[in-house]
């Protein structure tokens, strides 16, 4: 299995450790013992024949099920797609903004909360500059009525001092 070199990463190895792991307990899973009890009608002879050829089997099929697994692991490039696995999640690991954890809805969630803040804030602003535009365009209205009324009071004043000196 070491036929990958050194670019092999800590999952790959775990994996074919854990497939050699399942192989081997699959395929020893029938002791001595249990095997001379199935084959409890066979002479001693036999059944020790038997468990030889058994073992040669079980030998065989296990090289060949790892062969098989290997020639596979490098057609597939698992290997490859395991360490680069390995450098992702190394890359994600040395990334501060990645140590977070920060889930992507909270962000979300945060940014929009954050935003109607925001335009509420600049509502109540709004509300405001509007209100005192209010009460600047009634003060210049009451400046201007006011202006008209000492203007016209003058004007009037002129009229009659006029009509009484004709």
């Amino acid at each position: 299995m070491e036929k990958m070199g050194p670019s092999i990463g800590s999952r790959y190895s775990d994996f074919t450790k854990s497939f050699k792991l399942a192989i081997r307990s699959l395929l020893t899973s029938c002791s001595k013992e249990e095997f001379v009890i199935a084959f409890s009608n066979f002479s001693s002879a036999e059944q020790e024949s038997l468990h030889r050829l058994f073992i040669q089997v079980i030998t065989s099929l296990h090289k060949m099920i790892e062969d098989e697994f290997e020639s596979l692991s490098l057609e597939t490039q698992v290997g490859t797609t395991l360490y680069t696995v390995d450098q992702l999640v190394e890359e994600q690991y040395l990334d501060p903004l990645f140590l977070n954890k920060t889930n992507v809805m909270d962000v979300a969630c945060n940014l929009s909360r954050a935003k109607k803040n925001e335009i509420q804030f600049l509502m109540g602003m709004l509300e405001k500059a509007e209100e005192q535009n209010s009460l600047i365009r009634a003060r210049l209205e009451q400046l201007k009525k006011r202006r008209q009324n000492v203007t016209g009071t003058t004007d009037v004043e002129k009229l009659r001092n006029g009509i009484l000196n004709y």
